[in-house]
């Protein structure tokens, strides 16, 4: 027996990187999978990857999946990527916001329309999403929403601060976002903790290789060996989806952090927040 059996899931951003191993996992632990992104087929985007390969990969390992493309910085997209869902599986059990959009441009030079387009994906999106949800997993008492976050949430400290030209990448709108993410984590779960429902938020523990962290130089490609395999992603996501409310409501966390705490791979691990803490919220 697989640890989704029946459960009817969506993972956004599934057509590379986290979320397609995310959905190759659910999947393949008996869940029935919608596969949201914006790319559909492979060349519509720069990147490799699509919907399609991810579901027909998915497909030929004996699992269910469907694609439904969906601009997520769109409400109306939103509604009509969970109204897909209930009328190709019916109600959402679990729900994993892991698309992301951003711009690596300094806050004097950003474009007011690329600013409001990747708040509107990384941040609006998984309220959107877990409202929807909500409306099947509230009456059913059961369910689980996981946020996908990233080390970026910790902010520079306070100053003075050093001649550091990684100070002025431009990654100051993405920290935001993905802080306020987790704090949007934490007040859900508790709004929702009598009512079946689990909230749970985690962030890789060093930087996972994908077509995006590549193009940007967070690593110099997709087999790094400083970065961390998408494949612990994706238990993360699994543990956080599946382990009672009672162990993992609210939590904040990282992806080998938690996979270690509850057994699931052997430590030590590597990267944050084994050899430096955070503060705010990853830290609670």
């Amino acid at each position: 027996m697989g640890k989704l059996d029946g459960k009817v899931c969506i993972v956004t951003g599934a057509s590379r990187g986290i979320g397609k191993d995310i959905a190759d996992l659910f999947a393949a632990e008996g869940g029935k999978v919608v596969c949201a992104a914006r790319t559909l087929r492979e060349g519509e985007h720069m990147y490799e990857g699509s919907l399609e390969s991810t579901v027909a990969g998915i497909r030929e390992r004996g699992g269910e999946a469907t694609a439904v493309t969906a601009d997520l910085s769109q409400y109306e997209q939103c509604v009509n990527l969970v109204e897909q869902t209930r009328a190709t599986y019916g109600p959402v059990d679990v729900l994993v916001n892991n698309a992301a959009l951003t711009y690596f441009i300094p806050i004097k030079d950003y474009p007011v329309n690329r600013w409001l387009r990747s708040f509107a994906v990384n941040f609006h999106a998984p309220f959107y999403l877990s409202q929807l949800a909500l409306q099947d997993m509230l009456p059913r008492k059961s369910g689980a929403i996981v946020n996908i976050s990233s080390g970026a949430a910790i902010g520079p400290g306070r100053g003075p601060y050093p001649a550091d030209p990684l100070l002025k990448r431009g990654g100051t709108l993405y920290g935001a976002e993905k802080a306020a993410l987790e704090r949007f984590t934490q007040g859900l779960a508790a709004e929702v903790y009598d009512d079946g429902v689990s909230v749970t938020c985690f962030s890789p523990s060093q930087v996972v290789a994908t077509p995006g962290t590549v193009h940007h130089h967070l690593v110099t490609g997709l087999d790094d060996p400083r970065g961390e395999s998408p494949a612990y992603m994706a238990k993360a996501a699994l543990l956080l989806a599946t382990e009672p409310k009672e162990k993992v409501a609210g939590r904040v966390t990282y992806s080998q952090q938690i996979l270690i705490e509850f057994g699931w791979i052997p430590g030590p691990g590597k990267g944050t927040p084994f050899e430096r803490r955070g503060s705010g919220y990853s830290e609670v």
